[in-house]
């Protein structure tokens, strides 16, 4: 291959990976600034350290069950502990290509670690983050991405809406499901109180460092700059954020009476995970259909959600689960013949039904799975520990204090206990 075409696709894939890697940035921002004060500490660093644990969990097995030779049903089994030479003849170098690889699995763990904010100890953090890297993410991501059965039929996900949101956002359901609600999320009746968060800035510039690495997410997932190609991924990607955002602002505006800030917000972020499975597959109308419908599908998700008595404190179940969803389905109606590389065209496109039962398929199973494993580990932690969650009066304290003993906003909390021990007023 063309040297200059080899070095120019792996600096391309190298800054997406860096791109990937800085929206763990925006992730501690959107979940601080989405929870309690007195959480924001521990959001922050348990982000950080997860993150860099779960990179650590790849490096060790997660890329070869994923991409290794010998595979099985779920897992392939060659290239553990990567030593960073070439693994094959690519067309850019394979320790970008593993990085790149590499940051998609801690952003995974990132959103499926949403369901358990501010009430689980940092132990089970610590120990899910290992199970699911090494367990349930890399199964999911073979099927699709490494050559397993849901790519041999074809399935259609370019840069993750099925692989890392989705599978992200039934780890996350796990986690509500066994944690429970939240001290006062929930009355007896069953309605719902809420629980805002303290800083809808911080969320606010979360999204936009989120929207920003997206770039990096879908774009990069070109893996070349031949024909410029990512550029219009890009396109895509940016048209879809901004329909959903506009149309979370409408339904909420309608429903609502008021335009609700974190309705724009996650409207946003649903836009952009609905277009991750479909960026390379569809036109730029469909992009921004898809992204009007992800706007409207975050509201009433949420809703629902609530109603039913589970509590997402970052909504990870309607921003990735329920797009993630839509995002993957949408292929089906929505792929053309002159962009499916993978695959077929969509029903709109004269594909018939056939893409869209793939789609279908793909989401079921890998949504099934990524549940049901998720649940199953959580459930081992719990009764290897002795509990998943923190005790009421540390939950109250709140998780900077009783898990790490320092607070992240140390000038409103260590000020005021100190003049509430003096006396002082």
């Amino acid at each position: 291959m063309d040297d200059m075409l080899y070095l120019m696709n792996s600096l391309w894939v190298m800054l997406s990976a860096i791109l990937v890697i800085f929206m763990a940035a925006g992730f501690i921002m959107l979940e601080a600034g989405s929870t309690r004060m007195k959480n924001a500490g521990h959001i922050a660093g348990k982000t950080v350290f997860t993150f860099g644990l779960a990179c650590l969990v790849f490096w060790a097995v997660g890329f070869a069950f994923i991409f290794g030779d010998n595979a099985n049903f779920f897992i392939g089994l060659s290239n553990f502990f990567y030593s960073g030479y070439e693994l094959e003849d690519m067309n850019l170098s394979s320790p970008v290509f593993f990085l790149f690889q590499m940051a998609f699995a801690g952003i995974a763990v990132t959103i499926a670690l949403g369901g358990f904010a501010e009430r689980a100890k940092l132990s089970v953090y610590v120990l899910f983050t290992i199970l699911f890297s090494a367990l349930v993410y890399p199964v999911v991501a073979h099927w699709i991405w490494g050559g397993g059965w849901l790519a041999e039929h074809g399935k259609q996900d370019f840069a993750g809406s099925t692989v890392v949101h989705l599978t992200g956002a039934m780890a996350a359901l796990a986690a509500t499901i066994l944690l429970k609600p939240r001290i006062g999320r929930f009355n007896k009746d069953g309605s719902a109180n809420a629980i805002h968060g303290h800083n809808q800035v911080f969320t606010s510039l979360g999204v936009l460092i989120l929207w920003f690495g997206w770039f990096g997410f879908n774009a990069g997932s070109t893996l070349s700059v031949d024909g410029g190609f990512f550029g219009y991924v890009a396109l895509n990607t940016n048209l879809a954020a901004g329909a959903a955002a506009v149309s979370a602002l409408i339904i909420s505006w309608v429903v609502l009476g008021k335009s609700d800030i974190p309705t724009i917000l996650n409207g946003a972020l649903a836009g952009l995970v609905s277009i991750t499975a479909s960026c390379a597959f569809v036109d730029t109308w469909a992009a921004v259909v898809i992204g009007l419908i992800a706007g409207v599908l975050v509201f009433y998700s949420a809703r629902l959600i609530e109603k039913m008595g589970i509590d997402d404190p970052i909504f990870a179940l309607s921003v990735h689960g329920i797009p993630g969803i839509w995002g993957t389905l949408s292929t089906g109606f929505f792929a053309t013949p002159e962009l499916a590389t993978v695959g077929r065209p969509g029903l709109f496109y004269g594909g018939g039904f056939t893409q869209l039962g793939v789609q279908a398929m793909g989401v079921f199973v890998s949504g099934a799975f990524a549940f049901a494993a998720s649940f199953i580990i959580l459930f081992a932690i719990k009764k290897a520990l002795g509990g998943l969650r923190v005790s009421e009066e540390e939950e109250i304290m709140g998780l900077d204090m009783s898990e790490h003993g320092s607070y992240g906003y140390p000038e409103v909390f260590a000020d005021h206990t100190n003049q509430t021990i003096s006396g002082e007023k």
